[in-house]
């Protein structure tokens, strides 16, 4: 009789932590709330947090996303994402007579503040980011005579100055630490003057989730990650594993998205998801796994997080009075 060879056990190494972050739990709350206690419709500018199936699932509810302040009807409610907004558009709600709900996260807001005081300051603004994404328009909004876009380190040569010893960087909260240190050191070799911001940009739930990512990567051969693929922070998670050593890596928003091909070969399927995403998704894929072999789940815990954020005052308002005698105005 021939030897039977025994198959290598699989397995999953799911990470902690991974998933919401305090800043997107607090923004779906508050929609949730919003319609709870003024009834539906509540109108949210941009879609609340980047992923598709908590946008659907609120649109269920009574949400109406839209693009530009100008798709609101007049004297209606109205979010603003948590990403943040320029001023701009508290102006143009204001135009509207709209009642507004601001559920921006709380260290988006700590850069908007940064970005305000160093330009009073007359400095340059060098803004680590990717052009175009929610956050960096809104920040860019509050200072746009001093702020500049730095979109990654091949961009640092294109970066002009007026007086190089007033020069500071800041940056949107989701990137790739990483990259961002990277982009950091071009611009201080550019820049020896160069003043960085009182704490580091980058959210405390980004950087937590990369180096977890990092960790599933040592010894997962596979590597998937949760998210949408509008969700900077869920993209920057399947670099960073690509980076640390996965054989493979990939963004899904769903179980059924996964290719059965991606587990050729494969023992250990390293498992965590971007900070928009909630956790119903991540247990569809761990069921989804357990069907093919993947039956035992390891947690890989990498820190513990306990920040939590209040809701937006607003929420402790009679929104709807106010919204009726601003449009009887």
């Amino acid at each position: 009789m021939g030897r039977m060879t025994a198959t290598p056990a699989r397995r999953v190494l799911l990470a902690a932590p991974r998933g919401y972050c305090a800043g997107v739990d607090r923004a779906v709350i508050a929609v949730e709330k919003a319609l709870e206690q003024y009834g539906a419709p509540i109108y949210v500018r941009h879609e609340i947090v980047h992923n598709k199936y908590v946008v659907q699932t609120l649109e269920k509810k009574g949400a109406i996303f839209v693009d530009v302040t100008a798709e609101v009807p007049e004297g209606s409610i109205v979010m603003f994402s948590a990403h943040g907004v320029a001023p701009t558009v508290h102006a143009e709600a204001a135009e509207r007579k709209l009642a507004t709900i601001d559920a921006t996260c709380p260290l988006v807001t700590k850069v908007h503040k940064e970005a305000v005081r160093y330009a009073k300051e007359d400095y340059d603004i060098l803004l680590i980011g990717h052009e175009g994404h929610e956050e960096v328009i809104g920040t860019s909004g509050e200072a746009p005579d001093h702020i500049q876009l730095v979109d990654g380190p091949e961009d640092v040569a294109n970066v002009e100055v007026r007086d190089e010893s007033k020069v500071v960087w800041l940056s949107q909260t989701t990137l790739s630490v990483d990259e961002t240190m990277e982009t950091v050191g071009a611009l201080k070799s550019k820049f020896p003057n160069l003043l960085s911001p009182p704490s580091d940009d980058i959210c405390y739930a980004t950087q937590n989730r990369q180096i977890a990512v990092k960790k599933l990567a040592e010894d997962a051969e596979l590597v998937i990650v949760v998210g949408s693929k509008n969700s900077s922070n869920s993209i920057r998670m399947v670099e960073v594993a690509l980076d640390a050593g996965a054989d493979a890596a990939y963004l899904v928003d769903f179980a059924s998205e996964i290719d059965e091909a991606w587990l050729e070969g494969v023992t250990t399927v390293g498992l965590t998801s971007g900070a928009s995403v909630p956790d119903v998704l991540v247990d569809g894929v761990i069921e989804w796994l357990a069907e093919r072999g993947y039956a035992d789940v390891e947690t890989v815990k990498t820190a513990d997080e306990s920040i939590t954020f209040s809701l937006p005052k607003e929420l402790r308002r009679d929104l709807r009075a106010e919204a009726a005698a601003l449009s009887a105005e």
